[in-house]
């Protein structure tokens, strides 16, 4: 089995986050351990060795089998829809990531034109509830920047998001999409859908060969706890230019503005 195959079963195992997956890539590195010794390891060596939660080790022991035999189809129906994974250990692993936050998603999967990510891309931020007017101003910022010529990052699933996340539309532009679920959960099982029925508007399917659509989630998880939370960082970490319309005092924009300004990125608030 190749460390390819091996990252994608780990990824859809419950119980293992991007965090534990790099833990057992590297564990596996020193030990000199291939990916079939690792699972026909014991419960105990689960946790004691790797460190792996009690329903994680459990998982393992009782639906291994199971893993392997529906590793293969899985991972031919990624392939076949042009969906890629990446590990932090990768060379193709987002680097902007790694520079941003102290804790990045270990594991993203990428679906569209990755190229987008060396290009000049910024993000405009809103806390949540934000006014008609606040809106408002996220969308001509937006206009602004993509007439620049920069390329937008944005979320999917908020007002906020989805109010910047129209205008490249408008314009043809390219867009980053960063989701708080897994590609599946938005974008339909063929990949083919707009991520939200207001975007059907401008235009009926997804385009991966204009967009990008990055998700730190297995393709087919739905919204769990504080998925939107790491997809804010998500958002903010692939973004060289961040504009905040409005920042809850305390909130998550207020430390993810903290973050890119230590992270040297350009940020201004209005």
């Amino acid at each position: 089995m190749n460390r390819r195959t091996f990252t994608l079963i780990l990824a859809m195992t419950p119980g293992i986050g991007g965090r534990s997956v790099v833990k057992i890539l590297a564990r596996n590195d020193l030990l000199n351990r291939t990916p079939e010794e690792f699972f026909r390891l014991s419960f105990e060596a689960y946790i004691e060795e790797y460190g792996l939660m009690r329903k994680a080790a459990e998982y393992l022991v009782a639906h291994r089998n199971d893993l392997l035999k529906e590793i293969e189809p899985l991972e031919k129906r990624l392939e076949t829809l042009g969906v890629r994974w990446s590990v932090i250990t990768d060379a193709g692993y987002p680097e902007m990531l790694e520079q941003f936050d102290p804790n990045p998603p270990a594991m993203v999967f990428l679906y569209g034109n990755t190229n987008l990510l060396a290009s000049k891309t910024f993000s405009v931020l809103s806390s949540r509830q934000a006014s008609e007017q606040q809106l408002v101003k996220i969308e001509m910022l937006t206009e602004k920047g993509v007439l620049n010529g920069e390329v937008l990052v944005t979320g999917h699933d908020k007002p906020e998001y989805q109010r910047s996340a129209v205008v490249p539309l408008r314009w043809g532009a390219p867009r980053i999409l960063c989701l708080d679920r897994g590609l599946f959960q938005v974008l339909g099982e063929d990949l083919k859908n707009e991520a939200f029925r207001i975007a059907r508007l401008w235009r009926y399917e997804f385009d991966p060969s204009t967009d990008l659509v990055v998700s730190p989630f297995r393709p087919e998880a739905g919204f769990h706890g504080v998925n939107n939370q790491v997809r804010d960082r998500l958002v903010a970490g692939l973004s060289r230019r961040i504009e905040f319309v409005k920042v809850a005092p305390g909130g998550n924009m207020e430390k993810l503005a903290t973050m890119a300004t230590k992270a040297g990125r350009s940020v201004e608030i209005h």
